[in-house]
């Protein structure tokens, strides 16, 4: 088996290609990303392409399945750019899927595509996948649903996939997710549980994570196997609320309004303090809690790290500046003194060589 991973050198792909290369169904890993790593795995050769301008059919031709990773989250402050990354990207996508005849393919989704929902029970696959109108991130996903829907209708002889995690976290990622989501002032050894003495108590702050590599092993599950398609819920227990919180940090949850939070959330991202505009904490008090039996009973998939292991996997990163070398997660992409992230704004540009 001949498998294309587009977007193979962020946080999840970078965990699904050793999983693949340890699988004995696949003789091939073809890793595309927008700049090539230095990443030297088994089985993996890599390719350097851009969704939004690169003809994507060489890469795939041949190949019996394509895992489609490839997503922007910044620049936060040019929406159209990250639409033309997000949306228009994919559209392009599964195009080149589609002319290049590839039998499967499997859609990095993600919880953030569903429509508002309870917190205090599971909902499964079902749930409607309109989004959270004022996040971005979660308007392209219900967007790309959309396009995954004609896609499927179109052509039903291809095997669809849609993969729906909640947040994904691992200790290699931190760097990235440092830039993406916090910016270039947040002072890392400060990421301490001695220096977090209280954790916000939000209405509905209830959300759910796995860890990257269990998230690598549900993808490759979902290629290798002929008999997967339409979508997975993918999450570990438990259910991350602030006194689950409170309790992995000995910190102690501190009642905070929402409209408080979000306030400072909007004022910081305007100043410029920081790259996260307030619609991702609505997205995170809006979406509901994921049922996640079908992955389970389906595909036979069962995370390995707790929820709670994986956050804190990504926070021990934090501290530690660590990364991958690979040109997303690389500890020293911001440059010097983070320099080249101060001088991008601060989600103006995306931050990134």
């Amino acid at each position: 088996m001949r498998v294309v991973v587009i977007g193979a050198t962020g946080n999840t792909g970078t965990s699904l290609l050793p999983e693949l290369a340890r699988e004995p169904a696949v003789d091939s890993v073809l890793g595309v990303g927008r700049r090539l790593p230095g990443l030297d795995l088994p089985k993996a050769d890599w390719a350097a392409a851009d969704v939004e301008t690169d003809d994507l059919g060489p890469l795939l031709r041949g190949a019996d399945a394509a895992v489609h990773l490839a997503w922007a989250i910044q620049p936060s402050r040019d929406l159209e750019a990250l639409r033309r990354t997000n949306v228009i990207g994919s559209e392009r996508v599964f195009r080149a899927v589609a002319e290049a005849g590839v039998p499967a393919l499997v859609y990095a989704s993600s919880v953030g595509a569903y429509s508002p929902g309870p917190k205090d029970r599971g909902v499964d696959e079902s749930w409607l996948t309109g989004g959270i109108r004022s996040s971005f991130y979660s308007r392209h996903k219900a967007q790309v649903e959309r396009l995954l829907d004609r896609f499927e209708r179109e052509r039903p002889e291809t095997r669809v996939v849609r993969m729906r995690p909640g947040l994904v976290f691992k200790r290699e990622a931190a760097s990235g997710v440092r830039r993406l989501f916090a910016g270039p002032f947040l002072v890392n050894p400060l990421v301490h549980p001695r220096f977090l003495p209280v954790v916000p108590d939000l209405p509905r702050l209830r959300f759910q994570a796995l860890h990257s590599d269990d998230a690598g092993a549900a993808y490759r599950l979902a290629v290798v196997r002929e008999d997967a398609r339409g979508a997975f819920n993918l999450a570990a227990e438990p259910v991350l609320d602030p006194q689950e919180l409170g309790r992995l940090l000995g910190a102690r949850p501190v009642r905070v309004p929402t409209r408080l939070a979000r306030g400072a959330t909007a004022l910081s991202w305007r100043a410029h303090l920081q790259p996260t505009p307030p619609g991702w904490l609505d997205l995170a008090l809006g979406v509901p809690i994921m049922d996640v039996a079908r992955a389970r009973t389906e595909l036979g998939w069962e995370p390995r790290w707790r929820a709670g292991e994986a956050l804190l996997d990504l926070l021990n990163g934090l501290r530690e500046s660590a990364g991958l070398d690979t040109p997303p997660l690389l500890p020293d992409t911001g440059g010097p003194a983070r320099a080249r992230e101060l001088t991008t704004g601060v989600g103006e540009r995306a931050g990134e060589p």
